[in-house]
Formats: C-alpha cells, sequence, structure tokens
C-alpha cells in the first residue's frame, strides 16, 4: 500500500477520504490534530510540551509536530502504509517530513492535492455549523491556505509526486478517482 501525504483548503474532504481510504487498505490515517490531541491526552513527554504551546494559544513549532509524526510513522501499524492529512502545511515543513522519512527509511509516494473551488468550500464550511465557521474567518482561513500551499504544491509538482483531484464531485465520485491514484 502507498504512503500517501493529502493536501488541500479546508472542506476539500481530505479527511472524509482519507478515513475511507485507510480503513479499505487497513492503513493508518494520521491527522496532526488526532496526534496531538492524543498525544495530549496520554500525557506523553511530546503531548506535554504540546499542550503548554496550547494553552497559551499558539502554534506548535514545527520541530515538535515532526517529533510526534515521527513517533506515530514508527509504530507497527505504520510499517505498510499511512495517509498523512494535515502536514506538512508549508514548504518548511514538507523538508522537515522529506528527512525525517529519509532517516525512518520511508518514502513518500504520491501527494494528493484535493481541488476544490473557494465558492463551493464557503458553501460546505458554512454548512458544517461550527461556532468558529462564519463567512469572514472562512475566506480568512482559505487566505492562508493559498497563501501557504501554493508554494507546497509546486515542491511536490517538481518532485513529480503531486496528483491533483477534482474534489468538486460527490463522495464516490471522489473516493473513484482516489482509488485510481493509489492503484
Amino acid at each position: 500500500m502507498a504512503r500517501l501525504i493529502f493536501v488541500g483548503p479546508p472542506g476539500a474532504g481530505k479527511g472524509t477520504q482519507s478515513k475511507f481510504l485507510a480503513d479499505a487498505h487497513q492503513i493508518p490515517h494520521i491527522s496532526t490534530g488526532d496526534i496531538l490531541r492524543e498525544s495530549v491526552a496520554a500525557k506523553t513527554s511530546l503531548g506535554v510540551q504540546a499542550q503548554g504551546y496550547m494553552d497559551r494559544g499558539e502554534l506548535v513549532p514545527d520541530q515538535l509536530v515532526i517529533d510526534l509524526i515521527r513517533e506515530r510513522l514508527s509504530k507497527p501499524d505504520a510499517q505498510s502504509g499511512w495517509i498523512l492529512d494535515g502536514f506538512p502545511r508549508n514548504v518548511a515543513q514538507a523538508e522537515f517530513l522529506d528527512a525525517l522519512l529519509s532517516e525512518l527509511h520511508q518514502g513518500c509516494d504520491r501527494v494528493v492535492n484535493f481541488d476544490v473551488p473557494d465558492p463551493v468550500l464557503l458553501v460546505r464550511l458554512l454548512s458544517r455549523g461550527r461556532k468558529d465557521d462564519n463567512e469572514e474567518t472562512i475566506r480568512r482561513r482559505l487566505e492562508v491556505y493559498r497563501e501557504q500551499t501554493a508554494p507546497l504544491i509546486s515542491y511536490y509538482e517538481s518532485q513529480q509526486k503531486l496528483v491533483t483531484v477534482d474534489g468538486d464531485q460527490s463522495m464516490d465520485e471522489v473516493a473513484a478517482a482516489l482509488n485510481q491514484v493509489v492503484a
């Protein structure tokens, strides 16, 4: 099974599709948000460090996130493949990840970019009904995503690893497109 990185804006369907694909192929879906929450809940040494930043409302530093990912990718269930969702978010993180994967003697087979137009994302995110999902906040999150991720997409294109999937389709159509990517 493949080792995949999913990138795309909030609301593009990365989490939903990675869970389907991970279940179908019996590999872990690794979400940085989930790793942080699990490490904090388990009170691991890395989790305690992360909690300090989170309690202060600060971003968890890249190196700490990389250490958490190193720990997660070293577990037995990740040896046959994985899907990384939500990391890397920028070129610096991608470079950190490349070094980590080399250290672990693993590679990334494909980077899947979920392409969805902003007006569609706006409708999807507003329909989730989360209290922090208002139009102004969503537009800002999409703007930040575009600023940080455009260079990341170019980075993976230059490595011939990037595959773009049209995320503006039904869940089944997106899933079918993903299955072709990993086949």
